[in-house]
């Protein structure tokens, strides 16, 4: 009832902060000054009325170059930015063209997807324009107030110095927001976006082909109904590949977490000797690159490894034993297991290092106390030490799984995601991720890689979401204080 109850005091809390919004809008343009309420028009209107011409001058330059960008909508390649790239969303006339064959380039009639691109790209400097339209007026605001209680508006030098000063923690994340921006969540909006067109490599090898257009929830509902040119594929692998990949996250996760639990309390275990030298060992597979052991441990347990060549020689086998499913022939099941284990020799070290730092701190009186109760070492455990280690691990549990989710080094240094099946790009031991990537660099559907990438996408996400939330380390954050 408690949650319920403060589920809705947060939408009411929600609705509260956009009507605050709107009153406080209305309430800046009847109180503002003369340049307060032109700056609702002209950027820096109101920095000019109180004299900080510097500032006032930025802003007007960034409005300037932001309607003129819209106006005069440059171009790459022939596509334009600006108002003309909103035009162009709709793919509409413009979706006929090919490769030309003397040069294998993309003709001028086939940039679709830069025009998607583009215009995401101009619907983020509309958003900018409008930050920078808010900014503007609530610096002449600001201005105003300070005049009211007999203040002098700050100057540009001391806004300036104030950015390395009270408010250095803007001038250290602005750029890191613009970066994630142009490099992150552009790219995502880009090809989340793909996913609803036709956008093929093999359409685009043929000339005078429909392209690219916008084609709906066509792509998704080919999961189920086997449309389109991987529909096949997709419907038949689709969910299998799923299952593979939930049961892979869980082993991959849980053999590696309680894994190196257990090796941190026989390393931390007292009047062991050197202690020191153990936890060298395993770190060293920290300390190698991870893609370098996976491509070592692939050699030794290849066709022609070391591994089968011993056993081979001892007589123990006639023929190579696929553990790897390099082969279409290679057992399936095998070649899972296989990449389980493997993977707890690079993932346990890790969850071993962590918890032993864990141990360390476990505060000593809570052990003394359950001894006078007379507790035994087995119940301590379960009682005192892995509560503790659980209740503080679970953040890092909860990533672990869903980074596992998308584990593509471990598939596809070790397995290529074998053995293949005949007809499918989706083999044996592929996970969404390596799935993917097949996808689209093997074969080019980039609309159907954007699908399986949104799936992999609301999996991860809701895992994450409702298992964090629903942990004592989000609830109960004071009970180990």
């Amino acid at each position: 009832m408690a949650k319920k109850d403060k589920r809705k005091a947060d939408r009411a809390g929600f609705f509260q902060k956009i009507r605050n919004g709107f009153s406080y809008f209305v309430k800046r343009f009847r109180d503002g000054s003369v340049g307060t309420k032109l700056s609702h028009l002209i950027f820096g209107a109101g920095n000019f009325y109180h004299k900080q011409y510097i500032k006032g001058a930025i802003f007007l330059l960034l409005q300037v170059a932001i309607i003129l960008f819209m106006v005069l909508c440059p171009s790459i390649n022939g596509t334009p930015y600006g108002y003309k790239a909103l035009l162009n969303l709709p793919l509409k006339n413009v979706t006929k063209g090919g490769f030309d064959p003397a040069t294998g380039a993309m003709t001028a009639s086939s940039n679709c997807q830069l025009m998607i691109l583009f215009g995401f790209v101009t619907i983020a400097v509309i958003f900018i324009y409008f930050i920078l339209w808010h900014k503007s007026i609530e610096s002449s605001y600001k201005a105003d107030m300070d005049k009211k209680i007999g203040l002098k508006p700050t100057t540009f030098k001391e806004d300036v110095k104030a950015l390395f000063d009270q408010k250095f923690h803007i001038t250290m994340l602005t750029p890191t927001c613009i970066a994630a921006l142009v490099f992150t969540v552009l790219p995502t909006i880009f090809m989340i976006s793909l996913a609803f067109t036709t956008y093929n490599q093999q359409d685009m090898n043929e000339a005078n082909t429909n392209l690219f257009a916008w084609n709906g929830i066509q792509n998704f509902r080919a999961v189920f109904t086997g449309e389109g040119s991987l529909g096949f594929e997709i419907k038949n692998r689709f969910l299998p590949v799923l299952g593979w990949t939930f049961i892979w996250a869980i082993f991959a996760t849980f053999t590696c977490y309680f894994g190196g639990i257990i090796l941190a309390l026989l390393i931390n275990k007292k009047g062991l000797k050197g202690k020191k030298i153990f936890r060298t060992v395993f770190i060293m597979t920290i300390a190698i690159p991870q893609f370098i052991s996976l491509l070592a441990v692939r050699n030794l347990f290849g066709e022609y490894g070391p591994l089968n060549s011993l056993l081979m020689n001892l007589g123990w086998t006639s023929q190579p034993i696929g553990f790897l499913g390099q082969k279409p022939t290679d057992s399936e099941l095998l070649a899972k297991i296989m990449v389980i284990i493997i993977n707890m020799w690079v993932g346990i070290p890790y969850t071993m290092l962590m918890t032993s730092g864990i141990l360390m701190n476990i505060p000593a009186d809570l052990y003394e106390a359950a001894r006078v109760d007379g507790a035994s070492t087995t119940k301590m455990f379960f009682k005192i030490t892995l509560p503790y280690v659980i209740f503080i691990t679970t953040p890092y549990l909860i990533s672990s799984f869903v980074g596992n989710i998308n584990s593509f080094n471990t598939i596809f240094l070790l397995t290529g995601g074998g053995p293949a099946y005949q007809g499918y790009q989706a083999g044996g031991t592929d996970l969404l991720v390596t799935w993917l990537y097949k996808v689209t660099i093997d074969q080019g559907s980039y609309n159907t890689g954007a699908v399986i990438g949104i799936f992999t996408f609301v999996i991860t996400a809701t895992i994450t979401l409702v298992t964090y939330r629903r942990s004592k380390a989000y609830n109960e954050e004071d009970t180990f204080q």
